[in-house]
């Protein structure tokens, strides 16, 4: 497809792109975050793969025919993802000095080098658009490894790959990483590496991400390599017909059934090169994923009619009393949380990412819980704390591999609906304000996880 994209706010310019192409997603995040304003086209009769760029005029503007491809209102053009995507950004994306772009430039180059050719060695042939061969996946997994490796080393002082924020490095990165996370990186794999899970489930959840890439589900189990799938998406040759037979009234019915053979194959197979990119297709089928909480009674306590009390109404004079006036002591559980490692906090707003990364990675599970987190002291003397609320009776970070990532960096104390401890604690975590003489440090700002 043709992606017409607009630097400016009057206008629109345009970007061709076919299917889903993850390359093209970068450029089209990098253009949420720096607000650029572009015209998508990915579907007849504004684009049609292997047609459109096969034209004169896109060939006169774009010689190698393909795609992402860049055209401004301005005629101007571009081919190559990320020369795309660098022109969309901004300078914070870019790199907002000439060290950080230099490093910026860097994991650009690190994606192309380290992180593609294993990745669709690997991920292609589980999609059916690549031919098996065992060598070739094994020295691919290792390769995955060795990069994995080196961004966890990395990333473990760090919330993104270039400064405090999320540059091109980011996006690029993990682009290249989206099919291996969707498909083969299941959870005992990527167990290793888990600063790059969070690094990368950070990122995904991103409001720019996810205007882009929807909802990215992690892999459960490894994905194989499927022969039949293979065989399916190989292009048909023709076949000779049978002998034919003289004569003019002979070769019409013959001639008939080969068009009807065709018609249908048209129908029925689409573009192979098309379908490479079209890989969420692959995934469409995957069973829904169950329900952690299921096997819970129902609960009298309505979370959701708390949660708007305490967003719309007075927490100390609706909020906290409705809440102790409905909560369900059998179905829902409190729980007292506390970061492990106060020393390494350092600057106040990274330590808000810590808070703010945690809640993004445990989106699905709002609807069952409810937290206020707070960030108490000031630079490089801080601590964090906070009060959970659980359907059920256990933590439930333990109910899903996706909500694990972060809860081993704090302690867990369950507390006694009933104790004065736990009705003082509600209070002044649900109102951010009190002695909070349990912590010993001034209150900085507060997260509500809701």
């Amino acid at each position: 497809a043709l992606i017409r994209i607009g630097k400016q706010t009057e206008g629109c310019s345009g970007l061709s792109i076919y299917i889903k192409n993850w390359r093209a997603f970068k450029a089209q995040i990098a253009a949420q975050y720096s607000g650029t304003r572009l015209k998508v086209a990915t579907s007849a009769p504004a684009f049609t793969f292997g047609q459109t760029n096969r034209t004169p005029a896109f060939l006169n503007n774009f010689p190698l025919g393909k795609v992402p491809a860049y055209q401004g209102d301005d005629g101007f053009c571009l081919f190559e993802s990320n020369a795309i995507a660098h022109y969309l950004s901004n300078d914070t994306l870019r790199g907002a000095t000439p060290q950080a772009a230099a490093q910026v430039l860097q994991w650009v180059s690190f994606a192309d080098s380290e992180i593609i050719p294993p990745a669709s060695a690997w991920v292609f042939p589980t999609l059916g658009i690549m031919q098996f061969n065992k060598q070739a996946t094994e020295q691919a997994k290792e390769d995955v490894k060795k990069f994995l490796a080196v961004l966890n080393q990395h990333l473990n002082t760090r919330t993104f790959l270039v400064g405090e924020r999320v540059t091109l490095a980011d996006i690029t990165v993990v682009c290249s990483m989206l099919w291996l996370y969707k498909q083969v990186l299941e959870p005992s794999f990527r167990q290793p590496y888990p600063n790059v899970t969070r690094w990368f489930v950070t990122c995904v959840n991103q409001p720019q991400f996810k205007a882009v890439l929807g909802e990215v589900k992690l892999c459960e189990k490894m994905a194989q390599f499927d022969a039949k799938k293979f065989a399916e998406m190989q292009p048909k040759k023709e076949t000779p017909s049978k002998k034919e037979k003289g004569g003019k009234e002979a070769g019409k019915p013959q001639e008939k059934k080969e068009k009807k053979k065709e018609e249908k194959k048209e129908e029925k197979k689409p573009d192979p090169e098309e379908e490479m990119d079209d890989c969420d297709a692959v995934l469409a089928a995957e069973p829904k994923a169950k329900d952690p909480f299921a096997h819970l009674p129902k609960s009298a306590f309505v979370m959701d009619e708390f949660k708007r009390k305490y967003s719309n109404e007075d927490t100390l004079t609706v909020a906290i009393p409705h809440f102790w006036e409905h909560f369900d002591r059998e179905g829902y559980s409190i729980w007292y949380s506390q970061y492990k490692y106060p020393e390494e906090l350092t600057l106040t707003f990274k330590s808000c990412n810590l808070i703010t990364g945690m809640f993004q990675r445990l989106d699905k599970l709002r609807k069952n819980a409810f937290a206020s987190v707070i960030l108490f002291g000031t630079n490089n003397d801080s601590s964090i704390s906070g009060i959970w609320v659980f359907r059920g009776q256990e933590l439930a970070f333990t109910l899903s591999e996706d909500w694990q990532i972060d809860y081993e960096s704090y302690d867990w104390r369950k507390l006694d609906p009933d104790s004065e401890e736990c009705k003082t604690m509600v209070k002044e975590y649900f109102a951010w304000e009190g002695d909070f003489k349990h912590v010993g440090k001034a209150f900085n700002q507060g997260k509500i996880f809701k």
